[in-house]
């Protein structure tokens, strides 16, 4: 495997590049880093995790909360929200007690077949519930939004993806957390830091005006804002962003 820079590194000219030397999000010890981590939330010893690291405050999370206020304004005070890879709940309990006071808050996490048996099994509750397609998750749930949370950068081909995901006309599509710079797309090497969990994986950083004028199309911007995270990509400082699209009327 390469030095380990922890981090991002490097302008790769094909996934399959990067996944020859690095490791995988799809492994037992990441799944029971998580859990452990996310249990020790469900039981009040922690206000919330992310990425299986515990925080006793969550301010980096307002940005996202405020959206979803405003799509629950926009649906009588409901929200039903579809997490696309929302992990054990990381986004779920770093929000829920902003949205409590809803008359409806629905929660659904779309993971790994892994995740998905484990949130069945230690995490299901009232308003959260996991299912291992967006299919069976849109059919049960009728979602009004689709969340992507730091993790459309982890997806082989994104766009292909977010094509598809455009065919269930969801009234509004939500991102947090998502890689943005000036220059071209560019496949890196994430390694991450040992003291979160031993992995290693591919990762897209975005054009911005390329990402933005993909949904314009179908969708337009009602809000956007700097995620907490930035990185310094070698010869390209970037900033992790999120954008509100709502479907265009």
């Amino acid at each position: 495997m390469a030095d380990k820079i922890y981090g991002f590194s490097g302008n790769y000219s094909s996934w399959q590049e990067v996944r020859k030397i690095s490791t995988s999000y799809d492994t037992p010890e990441i799944l029971n880093k998580v859990k452990e981590a996310a249990l020790k939330v469900k039981s009040g010893e922690a206000l919330c995790e992310r990425d299986s690291i515990l925080f006793n405050e969550c301010e980096y999370a307002r940005p996202l909360i405020r959206c979803l206020l405003n799509i629950a304004s926009y649906n009588n005070n409901k929200l039903r929200i579809l997490d696309f890879g929302g992990s054990l709940g990381s986004s779920y309990y770093t929000c829920r007690n902003s949205l409590m006071h809803l008359d409806e808050l629905s929660w659904s996490i779309v993971e790994q077949k892994h995740f998905v048996d484990c949130g069945k099994q230690l995490f299901e509750e009232n308003s959260l519930k996991f299912y291992h397609s967006i299919d069976e998750c849109v059919q049960t749930e009728n979602p009004h939004v689709i969340l992507f949370s730091g993790v459309i950068q982890y997806l082989e081909e994104p766009y292909k993806f977010l094509e598809q995901v455009m065919k269930y006309n969801f009234e509004f599509v939500l991102f947090d957390r998502t890689p943005f710079f000036d220059v071209e797309d560019r496949i890196t090497l994430q390694v991450v830091p040992p003291q979160i969990y031993e992995a290693s994986y591919p990762a897209w950083f975005f054009n911005l005006d390329k990402f933005l004028r993909f949904f314009r199309h179908k969708y337009d911007i009602i809000n956007a804002f700097d995620s907490f995270e930035s990185w310094r990509l070698e010869d390209v400082q970037s900033q992790n962003k999120g954008f509100l699209f709502k479907k265009s009327t």
